[in-house]
């Protein structure tokens, strides 16, 4: 990745093209878990379009991987050349801590670099630790590259989350995955029940926080990040009700970009008791 950093971006795009046609071929578990996906959100479709959609998704997912070799080992001044950040960036001015909803659209890294980077505040965010440790601290060290982040393990519990956001940081999180039966509720995404952290909802209210959607869409040219207004009358005291909310929220923003949604991860792999898997071969 060192290697590649100084590269033109075109170059790295359109080695990211080429490797992303070829994991699609050979990485037939992910083709099958990405497909799967697509046909239980988007049944309306025909077989052909939601396989145009994973070719297109695999693309753009290798395109991302190869562009943090610049954003974790160029030359700062690449950040603020090929990130365009615009929208309600006065949310993040607000006296108070501000979850930061970032659903995992493969943009998501460079945005909340760019946002660190242009806030003169701290931050933080929550990442699952990987099994590798060399890794992990590169991962890591790559998130607190920009600005003035701490990044919190997972394994570390909402404690010091929820102490860092009434110290007034901006939390960069990422919760649409599914972490199992112990951490989630069952609430609808695209019509199918799914296992769902309610994090949004209980972090915004014991860290006294507004929720603020950030949007990163890769582009030709680099990415573009949005930040959306405040959520209003959120959250509510049902948590399961705030947790659906929060998935209606994300079906708008995947309507908008869905070729760069995580659809290889196993979204549905938690499913309600007596259902059987739906990733069965």
């Amino acid at each position: 990745m060192r290697l590649l950093a100084p590269l033109p971006l075109p170059w790295l795009r359109a080695l990211g093209a080429g490797l992303g046609r070829l994991l699609f071929v050979l990485a037939r578990s992910r083709r099958h878990i990405a497909l799967t996906n697509l046909r239980l959100c988007f049944p309306d479709w025909s077989e052909t379009e939601r396989e145009a959609l994973a070719r297109r998704n695999f693309i753009y997912f290798c395109q991302a991987l190869l562009d943090r070799a610049w954003l974790w080992h160029g030359k700062t001044e690449l950040l603020r050349q090929r990130v365009r950040v615009h929208g309600a960036l006065h949310e993040f001015q607000r006296d108070s801590g501000v979850v930061v909803f970032a659903p995992h659209f493969y943009g998501l890294d460079i945005g909340g670099s760019a946002i660190m980077a242009q806030m003169d505040r701290p931050g933080a965010l929550v990442y699952a630790q990987q099994p590798d440790p060399v890794l992990d601290d590169w991962m890591r060290r790559g998130r607190e590259r920009f600005g003035q982040v701490r990044a919190y393990s997972r394994a570390e519990g909402m404690k010091p989350v929820v102490r860092a956001l009434r110290e007034k940081v901006l939390l960069y999180l990422l919760p649409d995955m599914d972490l199992g039966p112990e951490e989630s509720v069952f609430v609808p995404f695209f019509g199918v029940p799914t296992a769902t952290v309610p994090s949004v909802s209980r972090l915004a209210r014991l860290g006294r926080a507004p929720v603020v959607t950030v949007l990163t869409r890769l582009t030709p040219t680099g990415y573009d990040t949005e930040v959306l207004p405040a959520w209003t009358h959120y959250p509510t005291d049902d948590v399961v009700a705030d947790t659906a909310e929060m998935n209606r929220r994300l079906e708008g923003y995947i309507a908008t970009m869905p070729d760069q949604y995580y659809w290889v991860h196993k979204r549905f792999k938690t499913r309600p008791p007596g259902e059987k898997s739906v990733y069965s071969p």
